[in-house]
Parts: structure tokens; C-alpha cells; sequence
């Protein structure tokens, strides 16, 4: 029998591939057999993945893109296909965080900044990458979200409106192309140990408290989202589209 998560000969393209999650799922993708474009404004932090990539033995390339900019998302998408073929696997990673305060208190330069890059990019790339899926009847969209779209939060509430919608974006997005193959689900990580996160990590009365509800007393590795990137764009999961995937250490479960 086949191995479900082998990914060879699929191309794959992750938005905000340096670091962090994305970088994680590109690494984990390229060892599981897939050709992976690395991704994010700056080239030379996407060359040093994709160096590590090839010397593990990996077939990974660099196509810089700011995800806020429509021409240069719409370049993401056709300068992967013609350097490796048709995509297979789609992962929206990349997002933006600009504001940290009362929601009432944001500028709207912020959050338009939040909405565009966290959810226009993500429609601007579906709308590139999935019709071309359909007319080969697969594909799977991959979109990383985030349990701020289910909880509220005083601090990051713009940020957790757009994850919200991508939640949406989801749903809608496997209605109108699951009857064509595509599949599209959504991740939705907790607090995981990122450059992105930081501020939230690294301030240690706040990840004393946020541990000590979390059952898993820890909070997560970019390891362990990758692993679900892996297995939605993977055959392992082609009897799913529309979900969300809540990867929290419990959090989201536990009573407080």
C-alpha cells in the first residue's frame, strides 16, 4: 500500500516560508517528497531555508512575495508553475500583526493592513492558484489561521477578526470548489513559538499564565503545525475540505 503522506512529485507553495510555521511546512513538506517554493518579502532569508532544503537532499525554490501587494501574489503563483508545473498544495502562512491595543483604538490604516494582508492576500491567491487545480480535479488549500478567530481577545482583536474570516473563507471556498476536487481547510494554532509571536511568548508573566490553563502545560513548536500542513495537503486527507484543525495544547478546551 501506498504511504498516504508520501508527497513526491507534488508541488508545493508556502507564503511566509523563512520562519516559523511556514518554514516548518516547507521543511517537513520538501522531506516527505514535495517540490517546495519558498516564500516571503525577503530572498535571502528564503534562500537559506531552501540551501537547507537541498543539502537534507530536498528540491525547494526562492520566489520572494510581499502577500499585501496583488501583482507580486499573482507573480508567487505564476512563477511557480513555470518553474516546477501545476500547484498541488497551497499553504496561506503568511500574515500580519501591526496593532497591539483596544480594539477601538485602531487606526484604520492598521486594520486595513490587517485585513488585506490576513484575508484579501489569502482570496487574491485562491482565486490564482485554485481554478487551475479544478481543471485537474485536485488540489488542496491549506489556510494557517489562528484560535484568536474564536476567542476574543483585549489586545489583538483586529488580528483575531481576520482570523475569523479566514475561517470563513474556508468554508465558503470548499462549497464552491469541492464539487470540482479542490479541497480547503484551515489550521488554527495556539501560542506557538515564533518570531510572529513573540511578544506573547516571550513575556514571562504572560506564558506562566497561559501555560498554567493550557493542559499541556507548554505552549507549541512550529514542529507540531507542520505536521497538519502535511497531512491536509497530503492523500491522507481527501475526504476533508472546510475544517479547521485546532492545534492549542487544549487550551480552547480547558476550564479556567
Amino acid at each position: 500500500m501506498k504511504n498516504p503522506f508520501d508527497l513526491t512529485g507534488k508541488v508545493a507553495v508556502i507564503t511566509g516560508s523563512s520562519r516559523g510555521i511556514g518554514r516548518a511546512s516547507a521543511e517537513l513538506l520538501a522531506s516527505l517528497g514535495a517540490r517546495v517554493v519558498v516564500s516571503s518579502r525577503k530572498a535571502d532569508a528564503c534562500q537559506a531555508v531552501v540551501d537547507g532544503i537541498k543539502a537534507n537532499g530536498g528540491d525547494a525554490h526562492v520566489i520572494p512575495c510581499n502577500i499585501s501587494r496583488r501583482d507580486e501574489v499573482e507573480g508567487l503563483i505564476d512563477g511557480t508553475v513555470k518553474h516546477y508545473g501545476p500547484i498541488d498544495i497551497l499553504v496561506c502562512n503568511a500574515a500580519v500583526n501591526p496593532y497591539y491595543g483596544p480594539l477601538l483604538d485602531i487606526a484604520d490604516e492598521a486594520f486595513d493592513k490587517i485585513m488585506g494582508s490576513n484575508v484579501k492576500s489569502n482570496i487574491w491567491l485562491c482565486a490564482k492558484a485554485i481554478p487551475a487545480m479544478a481543471e485537474r480535479g485536485k488540489g488542496s488549500v491549506v489556510i494557517i489561521s489562528s484560535i484568536g478567530g474564536l476567542r476574543g481577545s483585549t489586545v489583538i482583536g483586529a488580528y483575531g477578526i481576520s482570523k475569523a474570516a479566514d475561517f470563513a473563507l474556508c468554508r465558503s471556498l470548499a462549497g464552491e470548489w469541492g464539487p470540482k476536487g479542490v479541497r480547503v481547510n484551515c489550521i488554527a494554532p495556539g501560542l506557538v513559538k515564533t518570531d510572529f509571536a513573540k511578544a506573547l511568548w516571550e513575556d514571562g508573566a504572560n506564558l506562566k499564565r497561559r501555560t498554567a490553563t493550557t493542559p499541556l502545560r507548554r505552549i507549541g513548536e512550529p514542529h507540531e503545525i507542520a505536521g497538519a500542513v502535511a497531512y491536509l495537503g497530503s492523500d491522507s486527507s481527501t475526504f476533508m475540505t472546510g475544517q479547521t484543525i485546532v492545534i492549542d495544547g487544549g487550551v480552547t478546551t480547558a476550564s479556567v
